[in-house]
């Protein structure tokens, strides 16, 4: 047993039940992969550590969280560390300038498309994330969020890369659209973990804003191979792969119903099929109101 954040951590956990007593503290769900599960924005950071090096998945949505990750690392490890971003999204990777500052020539590793939307879009998504946190009822953060400096990766793939952390090799590989157009997963094989960021959720249902939903069932059922016991949500508990199964099904109800719908089909019709679908009403009335706004269909 390992003791982390004043409470006994078991050293490999398995189908683990979700608790909220440990939200904001670091679990470890299999030897040297912990997942920090926050209360805010109920978002999971992964920590996967090697003999020389760790790797850290996401840095959290601004600067004040990106600090109290790295207080909360530096209880677990003195090693240094990479950074994995999964995709561009501000909750995951705008933390990304606070731990450079703290390791000069910080690696951060993410796919090439993730980095092309922070570079050339990172202002407007600090704007719409500011905006979306003011909605939320959360002005503090909202502030926070607009005085990030947005530091793209500086190290991109395209085709699967292995990563060495000191006896420890991990995959990073980008399984095709979903819910962005660069979802990047990484991938413990020696201890049966991948974490998959938003690609699965759990406790909410999937976020259809970027995704690319007639295609984002296929890139799930073809990960299913690849996934072993413990998967990693972007959000939410620690899953299965039978768990994703199920939600690549629920996917696929949403992009055989878009598909069926005539190209004119008006928003109140939207409004109606959506209501049918197990994703839910607003989650599955923004996939249909994506796929017929997009060109080609």
């Amino acid at each position: 047993m390992t003791e982390l954040n004043g409470g006994l951590m078991p050293e490999f956990l398995a189908g683990y039940q979700p608790s909220i007593a440990w939200r904001d503290m670091w679990r470890e769900i299999a030897p040297g992969v912990l997942v920090r599960r926050h209360r805010v924005l109920d978002l999971n950071v992964v920590l996967v550590l090697g003999d020389e090096r760790c790797l850290l998945v996401d840095t959290h949505s601004h600067a004040g969280y990106a600090t109290e990750l790295i207080d909360a690392l530096r209880q677990v490890t003195s090693l240094p560390w990479t950074v994995f971003n999964t995709h561009a999204h501000f909750d995951h990777c705008f933390g990304n300038a606070t731990f450079a500052a703290e390791q000069p020539e910080l690696e951060i590793w993410a796919h090439y498309r993730c980095r092309d939307r922070l570079l050339h879009e990172g202002e407007a998504i600090r704007q719409e994330a500011s905006r979306w946190l003011l909605d939320a009822q959360q002005p503090e953060d909202a502030r926070a969020v607009l005085h990030v400096r947005v530091l793209p990766p500086n190290l991109v793939f395209d085709q699967d890369v292995m990563l060495d952390l000191g006896g420890r090799l991990v995959t990073l590989h980008h399984p095709g659209l979903g819910h962005t157009d660069h979802d990047a997963v990484l991938e413990v094989p020696d201890v049966g973990v991948t974490i998959v960021g938003d690609l699965v959720e759990e406790g909410a249902p999937p976020d259809f804003g970027d995704s690319f939903p007639l295609e984002w069932p296929t890139t799930l059922q073809n990960l299913l191979p690849r996934l072993p016991a413990l998967v990693v949500p972007g959000h939410g508990d620690v899953v299965d792969p039978q768990y994703v199964h199920e939600q690549a099904l629920d996917l696929a109800q949403v992009a055989d119903l878009a598909r069926s719908l005539p190209p004119g089909a008006t928003d109140l019709e939207l409004v109606r099929h959506a209501t049918r679908l197990r994703v839910g009403r607003a989650a599955g009335l923004k996939a249909l109101r994506r796929v017929l706004s997009a060109s080609p269909r």
